[in-house]
């Protein structure tokens, strides 16, 4: 299921080729000493000649993992339910930006648009764009053939959007580099599986007080890395850690902390949402960083740049980031935001009408990839931020009988059918 929950040790090097990305660490290791685990993921995922967004980039079933919108169309159309659903919640805003950060091979913003689509209707008199936050230009190739049958152009005078189209059901789609470039305005910002592949500072507590887990040569054997302490407090032992944490073993994405303010800072001022899900936890876990090579865990430091290297999210250090700017609800496991959603009646509705049993035999198996506690259904969880009166009216404290009580958030409470 997606990078596996559990699974077994996937080939240990890298065919002829790809020992470039490992020897270029080497070199610099060699050069400057060890290097922190957060550096070492930038340059494993994001080098631009040898990382493995920039080069591979694995989604799908040929390649190192699989998503949950690569598995059913449903998962989709209910996340872009819950954008509309927000929408209305708060007056139908006249213009609707639907951003999604690291969006894949775009099947997730493909399935949304195809929902916007069969509901053109109730947006008819809203301005909708879709902003895609993408790093790989091989993705980016990847997801403007999806969405837009390749008809594509280079942006150049407008230089935040390194290139634009319009999708096939005839919405103008922009792509950029950095959230930073996004235009401001209302927003539904999605972030699935993008927070856990953010770099990553490992911490271990010792004798002498938290120590930061580095990355070096291994001197028995020249071209293999391995794990080592600093010897000392390092600059990011002093910054990044809680004086209150409990844990022995501690993982810290400060990039994932910058980019959740980030967000947090646009809702408050333009309103909209931002919606994550990801695997995480909610400040108990430890050691999470792991590698997956062909849809099997792959070791971290074994042939660089040819597996995904992924950590789960820390959601309590996403809320304590959000330093009170917007309101968050969850985290909250896949199976009960999509259960919440109604996926059981949009299962139900799909099943009638298919003709085949192949097609009912497919339903129902990615129903349980989704929803089974043992697969997916508790592995993924869903996070919102939301602008806080959404869920308080502000004048509500001196006249509590004045509002019509707020909408519900779906997903985090049974959406309401109409």
């Amino acid at each position: 299921a997606a990078r596996l929950c559990s699974g077994t040790r996937g080939e240990a090097e890298a065919a002829d080729g790809e020992g470039a990305m490992l020897r270029h660490l080497a070199r610099k290791l060699r050069a400057s000493g060890p290097v922190t685990v957060a550096e070492y993921m930038r340059e494993a995922l994001t080098n631009p000649g040898q990382g493995y967004y920039t080069r591979r980039g694995g989604v799908g079933e040929s390649g190192d993992f699989i998503t949950s919108p690569e598995i059913s169309q449903v998962f989709g159309e209910l996340i872009g339910i819950w954008c509309i659903s927000e929408w209305m919640a708060v007056g139908k805003p006249n213009t609707f930006q639907l951003v999604e950060l690291g969006p894949g091979r775009g099947t997730l913003t493909d399935d949304i648009l195809r929902v916007f689509k069969q509901l053109a209707s109730v947006l008819s008199k809203c301005d909708v764009s879709v902003h895609l936050v993408e790093v790989s230009p091989k993705l980016s190739e990847i997801q403007a053939v999806m969405l837009t049958g390749g008809k594509v152009q280079p942006n150049p005078e407008d230089k935040s959007a390194y290139m634009k189209g319009i999708s096939k059901t005839g919405i103008p789609i922009f792509w950029y580099r950095d959230i930073q470039d996004v235009p401001p305005g209302y927003s539904f910002y999605l972030a699935h599986e993008f927070f856990d592949a953010l770099p990553i500072h490992k911490f271990q507590r010792t004798e002498k007080g938290w120590r930061e887990v580095l990355v070096d040569i291994d001197p028995e054997v020249p071209d293999q890395l391995r794990f080592v302490l600093s010897p000392s407090r390092t600059p990011a032992t002093q910054n990044f850690i809680q004086p209150e944490e409990t844990r022995d073993h501690v993982e810290v994405c400060p990039e994932a902390g910058v980019i959740v303010q980030r967000l947090a800072s646009r809702i408050e001022k333009d309103g909209g949402a931002a919606l994550v899900a990801d695997y995480g936890h909610d400040g108990t876990k430890t050691d999470t960083f792991r590698g997956f090579r062909n849809h099997k865990l792959h070791d971290v430091l074994s042939a660089p740049g040819t597996a995904d290297l992924t950590a789960d999210v820390d959601f309590s250090y996403l809320r304590k980031m959000v330093q009170g700017r917007t309101a968050t609800l969850g985290p909250i496991k896949q199976r009960e935001f999509l259960k919440n959603m109604g996926i059981d009646l949009r299962l139900q509705v799909l099943l009638q009408n298919s003709g085949d049993t192949a097609t009912r035999e497919q339903l129902l198996h990615s129903y349980d990839m989704l929803m089974n506690p043992e697969k997916m259904g508790d592995c993924f969880n869903f996070f919102a931020l939301l602008p806080h009166h959404r869920l308080v009216h502000p004048d509500k404290k001196d006249k509590p009988e004045s509002k019509s009580p707020l909408a519900p958030v779906a997903g985090f409470n049974e959406l309401l059918l109409k």
